[in-house]
C-alpha cells in the first residue's frame, strides 16, 4: 500500500487531477477536498470507497458534467458507462450503438458496418437486431459497453455498471471488459465498492476516504498475481475500507 503523494509520481499521465475540491453551494459541506490522481494512457484503474463518499462525483468532474470549485483537472474527452444501461427501449442493439457514431457525423453505410464490428467485439454479433427487452442484463450492458467504445474517446468512465448483475454474468463480463481493454488500449476509470471486482479488475486500486472524499491509499496489483496473493490483497484492501467506513460512521 503507498500513500497519496504516491499517487502523483507518475509519467505519462493522460490524467492529471491536483488539489480538486468540490461543494455543491457555497454553504455546502465538501463533497470533494484536495483529490490529487494522475492515470496513465492505457492504464486501467478502478477508484473504491463506501457509498455516499464521492466516487461518481470525481467521474462527473473529469468527464465535464460538473465544474470543480477548486483544484485544477486536465483530461481528455472521455465515454461514460453507467450502472444502468440506459439504452433506448424502441431502438435495437445496433441502432443504440449507431446512434453513437451517428452523433459523431458517421455516414450511413460506415456506422452500420462500424457498429456491427463492435457489436462482435462485445459478443454479441448475432443481437444486433434485438431490443433492449429481449436483452438480458448483461448482454444490455455488452451493448452499452459497445456503444461507449463507438464514442471512440480515449478515457472510458465507468460507474459500478456490473452492480446490479449477478455473480455469474458480473464475472463472465470481467473476462470480457478485460480482454477489450487489452484489445483496444483504452485507459479505464472504474468506480466499485466490490473490493474483489477492483482486485480483478485493476492495475491500480484507489480508496476513497468518507466524505468528504479524498484518495488516501493506493495499491498495485502486479499482472500475473496467484489467486492467493489476490485473495489476501483483497483482505488487505478490505480491511482499509472497513476502517473508512467506521470512520464516516463514528
Amino acid at each position: 500500500m503507498t500513500s497519496q503523494n504516491a499517487v502523483l509520481q507518475r509519467t505519462g499521465a493522460q490524467l492529471e487531477i491536483s488539489g480538486l475540491s468540490k461543494r455543491f453551494g457555497p454553504d455546502a459541506p465538501l463533497v470533494l477536498d484536495n483529490v490529487n490522481l494522475s492515470v496513465e494512457r492505457g492504464e486501467f484503474v478502478a477508484l473504491l470507497g463506501a457509498s455516499g463518499c464521492g466516487k461518481s462525483t470525481l467521474l462527473n468532474l473529469v468527464a465535464g458534467l460538473e465544474e470543480p470549485t477548486a483544484g485544477e483537472l486536465k483530461a481528455p474527452e472521455a465515454a461514460f458507462m453507467f450502472q444502468d444501461a440506459a439504452l433506448f427501449p424502441w431502438l435495437s442493439a445496433q441502432a443504440n450503438v449507431e446512434l453513437a457514431l451517428e452523433l459523431r457525423g458517421v455516414g450511413r453505410q460506415e456506422r452500420a458496418e462500424r457498429a456491427r464490428e463492435l457489436l462482435e467485439l462485445v459478443h454479441l454479433g448475432g443481437a444486433g437486431k434485438k431490443r433492449p427487452h429481449e436483452l438480458s442484463g448483461g448482454m444490455r450492458q455488452r451493448v452499452a459497453l459497445a456503444r461507449s467504445l463507438a464514442q471512440s474517446r480515449e478515457l472510458l468512465l465507468m460507474d459500478e455498471p456490473f452492480a446490479a448483475l449477478d455473480a455469474i454474468t458480473r464475472d463472465l463480463l470481467h473476462d470480457e471488459l478485460e480482454r477489450i481493454w487489452h484489445r483496444t488500449g483504452r485507459t479505464i476509470i472504474f468506480i466499485t465498492h466490490n473490493v474483489r471486482e477492483a482486485v480483478r479488475l485493476g492495475q491500480r486500486v484507489l480508496l476513497m476516504s468518507s466524505r468528504p472524499g479524498r484518495i488516501v491509499a493506493e495499491w498495485n496489483v502486479g499482472d500475473g498475481l496467484d489467486p492467493r496473493d489476490r485473495a489476501g490483497l483483497a483482505g488487505e484492501i478490505t480491511t482499509e475500507l472497513r476502517r473508512e467506513i467506521r470512520r464516516h460512521a463514528a
